[in-house]
């Protein structure tokens, strides 16, 4: 059987994208609605402009701005309702925690420093020059081992960083020692709200230890020859870990298929960082 022509081939293609087009996403789904990232703000009294926007989900928009003091990362929160519903409070809350996450690890060499709130919705803090840690980048030596040591320091500031299991939070730096970005769900239980409690050290104690799992997770799989025999027996998931996945993972895979089916998802898209280094593009407002 003869091969179809390349043009008929193209004319099906046309003809099934016209068929099915892309469904346009509702505006809920996302943070500021159909809204954009404004192209210049203030920060600590200097303008800043749009240079391009990291990523806009749900939750919040982040994008990165230029200004006298070098680049910036700005986060809005959200700020759109839901299905009518008012969700505003939603990013107001994400930014008071994520805000007081970067207060508590300030001066931590790593974690980015917080450059000030921008009203109830936003915040910005310094930019980290490097790239996502790669699926099968070959660290330098002391990479990993600079990286479990700002898990520690976090620790023992009484933070769990929650998150780690995302490769793309994970920057190298371009001075090639490792940066962490994107608290949200960073957890910290102060004093005063129960936080020296049987309860709330057991739980805080359950979430660093996922941070040292997904640790040794990523160690072993770029930089196995650095572990030790008792390293690598330790890295196995935490009884807890895998009853996480069995039950969200199909959850998960739920979500997706509704988001690829209301247009805000591409099938096959793999998942974003706050600040992953290839932009969205998007155009900023006026």
């Amino acid at each position: 059987m003869s091969a179809p022509a390349a043009g008929s081939v193209r004319s099906a293609s046309v003809d099934m994208n016209r068929a099915c087009p892309r469904r346009t996403p509702p505006a809920w789904l996302w943070a500021l609605g159909r809204a954009d990232l404004p192209t210049r703000l203030e920060i600590a009294g200097c303008t800043y402009a749009w240079l391009r926007t990291f990523k806009h989900d749900f939750f919040a928009a982040t994008g990165l701005y230029d200004g006298p003091l070098g680049p910036a990362v700005v986060k809005f929160g959200r700020r759109a309702s839901v299905l009518g519903l008012p969700a505003a409070w939603i990013g107001r809350c994400m930014v008071e925690h994520e805000t007081r996450m970067l207060a508590r690890l300030a001066g931590l060499h790593g974690v980015p420093p917080l450059l000030g709130r921008l009203g109830a919705h936003a915040f910005a803090h310094g930019f980290v020059a490097g790239h996502d840690l790669q699926r099968n980048e070959r660290a330098n030596d002391e990479f990993f081992p600079r990286l479990a040591a700002l898990l520690s320091a976090m620790h023992a500031r009484g933070v769990a960083y929650v998150d780690l299991e995302k490769r793309e939070n994970i920057i190298v730096g371009d001075d090639g020692r490792p940066h962490l970005v994107d608290f949200q769900i960073a957890f910290y239980w102060p004093d005063r709200s129960g936080g020296r409690t049987a309860l709330a050290r057991w739980f805080l104690s359950i979430l660093q230890a996922a941070d040292r799992y997904h640790l040794l997770k990523h160690w072993r799989r770029l930089r196995p020859d650095q572990l030790s025999a008792e390293m690598l027996a330790e890295a196995g998931p935490p009884p807890w870990i895998v009853v996480h996945r069995a039950v969200f993972r199909p959850l998960i895979q739920v979500r997706r298929r509704l988001l690829e089916w209301l247009g805000a998802r591409r099938r096959g898209q793999t998942g974003r960082s706050e600040e992953a280094r290839d932009p969205v593009p998007m155009e900023p407002t006026a």
